[in-house]
C-alpha cells in the first residue's frame, strides 16, 4: 500500500519506509525528480524520479535505509536546477524538511521555472555601454563595447570574476536578428543562487568584417587577423576594464567566451594566453574551419589548470558533435595539460546552431566555471 509501507528486516523489527505525494497545478511533460541531502543535491537523479499518476499528481517512495531515516532536505526539479520549483510569484523557494517519522508526506508545487525563466526585474545586472567607438589600435578600428555588472555593484565593495564574450550584438539585445542569448535575464535568475555575481564584457561583432576578426591564422577561411584580435582583448581592453571596475584581474577569475567563430577564437585565447585565461565557454566552435588544430605550441608554455566548458547540439550539423568529441580527447591525451585541463562536455542531441540553445546552455556553464569545484 502506497500510504505506509510496512517491511519486516531478519530480526522482525518493524521499518517504515517513506512516500511524498506531490501535487501541482502548473504541470507539463517533464519528469519530477526529487534532489537532496540523500543524493548530494543531483538532479536528474533517476533514482529518486517520481511516478506520475495523473496530470499534476506525482508520489515516490523512499528505498529503506538509515539514510532516509533522519532529517531528509530536499526540493523537487524538472531535471535541472534551471527548472526548479518556484513560488506562485516566480520566487525561490526554500528547501523542504521533513523531520517526523510519519511515513506519507504531502506537498505542493506552484510553479516551475523553464530554462532558468521567469527573473525578477530588481535582479537584473547593470547595463553599461562602455563606448561606442573603444579604439582596437591591433587592427585600427573601433568597436561598441558593453559591460554587465552584478544587480547591487553600486552598493558594494566587492571584487568579481569577468567573463569576456564576443558578438554583442546577440547576447542581451531584444531586436537581434537571430535572437539573443538573454544573458541579463538569466544572471538575473542565477544571482538568486549564488552564481550570479560577475562582469560580463560583451565585444560587439564587426558584422560583415567578423569572420576574418574571429579566424585565427591560416584556415580554409584564408589567413585571419584573430591573433590582433585576441591581443586586442588582452594587451587592450582587460587592462582598461580592470582599471575601471572592481574586478578580480588573476587568471582563475578570467574567462573568455562565444559560439560558433567566437567559440573557436575563444580556445585560440585560452591556448595562446594560459597566463590571461583560466576559463574557456566554448559553444558550438567551428572546428570545421580548421579540423586539425596544431596543439604543438602549447607545450612551450608553462602548464596552467584551466577550465572548458565545450559545448555542441546534435542537430547542428553532421559533424559538430565528432568535431567537438575528437577535439576534447586530443587536449586531455597531450602530455603536457595533463591534470592541468577540466574538461566538462556537454552535448544536447537536439541542439540546434543558434542562440536559443545558446542560452539554455549559459548558466550551466557559468555555474561550472566560476562557481563549482566539479571536474567534468
Amino acid at each position: 500500500m502506497n500510504s505506509e509501507s510496512l517491511l519486516l528486516d531478519s530480526t522482525n523489527t518493524v521499518k517504515k519506509t517513506k512516500t511524498i505525494f506531490l501535487s501541482t497545478s502548473d504541470d507539463d511533460d517533464r519528469p519530477v525528480y526529487i534532489s537532496g541531502n540523500f543524493n548530494n543535491w543531483t538532479t536528474q537523479d533517476r533514482r529518486f524520479l517520481m511516478k506520475k499518476i495523473s496530470k499534476g499528481k506525482y508520489e515516490f517512495t523512499f528505498p529503506d535505509g538509515p539514510e532516509f531515516e533522519k532529517e531528509l532536505i530536499y526540493k523537487f526539479t524538472k531535471g535541472d536546477w534551471s527548472e526548479v520549483e518556484i513560488d506562485r510569484y516566480g520566487n525561490r523557494t526554500p528547501n523542504r524538511h521533513w523531520k517526523n517519522d510519519k511515513v506519507t508526506k504531502t506537498e505542493k508545487v506552484a510553479k516551475w521555472r523553464k530554462n532558468w525563466l521567469p527573473y525578477r526585474p530588481s535582479q537584473l545586472p547593470i547595463i553599461r555601454l562602455i563606448s561606442e567607438e573603444f579604439e582596437i589600435p591591433q587592427l585600427n578600428k573601433t568597436r561598441k563595447v558593453w559591460a554587465l555588472l552584478p544587480h547591487d555593484y553600486n552598493n558594494s565593495e566587492e571584487q568579481y570574476p569577468v567573463l569576456y564574450l564576443h558578438d554583442a550584438q546577440n547576447l542581451f539585445n531584444e531586436n537581434a536578428e537571430f535572437g539573443n542569448w538573454q544573458i541579463d535575464k538569466k544572471l538575473a535568475v542565477m544571482s538568486d543562487y549564488n552564481i550570479g555575481k560577475i562582469i560580463i564584457i560583451a565585444v560587439e561583432h564587426g558584422e560583415s568584417e567578423r569572420l576574418q576578426e574571429y579566424n585565427v591564422g591560416k584556415t580554409v577561411l584564408g589567413i585571419g587577423s584573430g591573433k590582433k584580435y585576441i591581443r586586442f582583448i588582452t594587451d587592450t581592453l582587460k587592462p582598461f576594464v580592470d582599471k575601471t571596475y572592481r574586478t578580480k584581474p588573476e587568471r582563475e577569475f578570467t574567462g573568455i567566451g562565444g559560439s560558433s567563430m567566437g567559440g573557436l577564437v575563444s580556445i585560440f585565447s585560452g591556448l595562446i594566453y594560459p597566463e590571461v585565461f583560466g576559463k574557456l565557454m566554448v559553444f558550438s566552435p567551428s572546428l570545421w574551419v580548421i579540423p586539425k588544430i596544431k596543439l604543438g605550441f602549447i607545450d612551450f608554455f608553462e602548464p596552467q589548470e584551466t577550465r572548458l566548458y565545450l559545448y555542441a547540439g546534435g542537430d547542428e550539423s553532421e559533424t559538430m558533435v565528432k568535431h567537438v568529441t575528437k577535439f576534447r580527447k586530443r587536449l586531455l591525451k597531450r602530455e603536457s595539460l595533463k591534470g592541468k585541463m577540466k574538461v566538462h562536455l556537454s552535448i544536447n542531441e537536439d541542439g540546434k546552431h543558434n542562440e536559443t540553445y545558446w542560452s539554455d546552455e549559459f548558466p550551466k556553464a557559468i555555474e561550472w566555471l566560476f562557481f563549482s569545484t566539479k571536474e567534468d
